[in-house]
């Protein structure tokens, strides 16, 4: 029950929050979500902790993560993530004697589906900044038979889910998130390779996938020519065309500098943390955390300003400012 509730709050703040850091949101397809079926929900991966948390805010699906395992390693950290709904994955490169320990996994998600709860994997197996569908691991596959398997009155379905950025590093920019239609698992477990390879070939058709051959030069027209690089059908026209279909207006950043501005001492935590942060797809995570631990904090810092000193004036305006800043806040894609 208290775990139910806190992870309720947590959700409900961390949307509010994720439609703080970005411009827009698009949620695009919710009507292929099923209704009192097991799901296993099979995503690409670009953008480290923010993907999960976007589908965790904007369906009501309340779903179990399954995350690396490395993460679990500090036992403080291991609670709270296993306090909200996260699992641990073990791969070979955390040492072949763990690898036995995700059957420990894997029978806590039998139990979730059972329930005709939700699972997400991210089956690419690591992310990239990459606006293209890596080939998928078999993890999930393996989930469904075996759930299969052990629960034979069971049925699970299996739903491809795009997340794609107008630009993965900056805040101000827009997501679209593209639910398909549900996979259903309607094949022996022998042929496990034809479900994967299904499955990829239908998030394919939902993600940005821009070739590798070329990519770099790709994208660079994209953005020379104001493509909206998170929309498929706008990059999927481009490469077929060479010219944008509806180039989206040009940005100048000006607002993200004042929204900075007005944000100053969150900025500085960000640029003290930057140097620190090894894996730039992490980039998007940190300055959202760090937004979302300290911006209250730093606005209730105005408001006592404005209520309890002599310069109350200036306080609030500095307040208003931020909150606006914030609302307006838009970055160029990249």
């Amino acid at each position: 029950m208290i775990k139910n509730l806190f992870n309720g709050v947590l959700r409900v703040l961390v949307k509010i929050a994720l439609h703080g850091y970005f411009h827009k949101i698009h949620v695009l397809g919710k009507e292929n979500i099923p209704k009192g079926k097991p799901i296993i929900l099979v995503a690409n991966h670009q953008n480290a902790l923010i993907d999960p948390l976007l589908l965790a805010t904007h369906t009501r699906l309340r779903p179990y993560f399954l995350t690396r395992a490395s993460v679990f390693k500090n036992p403080i950290a291991a609670k709270l993530l296993d306090f909200i709904r996260m699992l641990p994955v073990y791969r070979v490169r955390d040492g072949f004697s763990t690898i036995q320990q995700n059957q420990n996994t894997f029978e806590k998600t039998f139990e979730v589906l059972k329930n005709k709860g939700t699972v997400i994997i991210f089956a690419e197996g690591g992310h990239s900044l990459v606006r293209n569908v890596r080939p998928l691991s078999k993890g999930f596959t393996r989930m469904a038979f075996g759930l299969i398997e052990k629960y034979p009155e069971v049925q699970p379905v299996i739903l491809p889910v795009a997340i794609d950025y107008s630009a993965h590093k900056r805040s101000g920019c827009q997501v679209r998130i593209t639910f398909g239609v549900p996979v259903p698992v309607d094949m022996p477990s022998s042929q496990s390779g034809k479900l994967t390879k299904r499955v990829e070939k239908e998030l394919k058709e939902l993600a940005v996938n821009i070739p590798d051959e070329g990519y770099e030069a790709n994208l660079q027209s994209m953005l020379d020519h104001q493509v909206d690089v998170s929309s498929k059908s706008e990059v999927d026209y481009f490469l077929a065309h060479g010219k944008a279909k509806n180039p989206i207006p040009e940005i100048s950043g000006l607002r993200n500098k004042v929204m900075k501005l007005f944000h100053l001492p969150l900025f500085g935590l960000w640029l003290l943390k930057k140097p620190g942060v090894k894996d730039e797809v992490f980039t998007a995570t940190w300055k959202f955390l760090i937004g979302f631990c300290f911006a209250i904090p730093y606005y209730f810092f105005l408001l006592w300003l404005t209520m309890e000193t002599s310069v109350g004036t200036w306080g609030l305006a500095f307040l208003l400012m931020a909150w606006i800043a914030l609302w307006r806040n838009k970055n160029p894609e990249e």
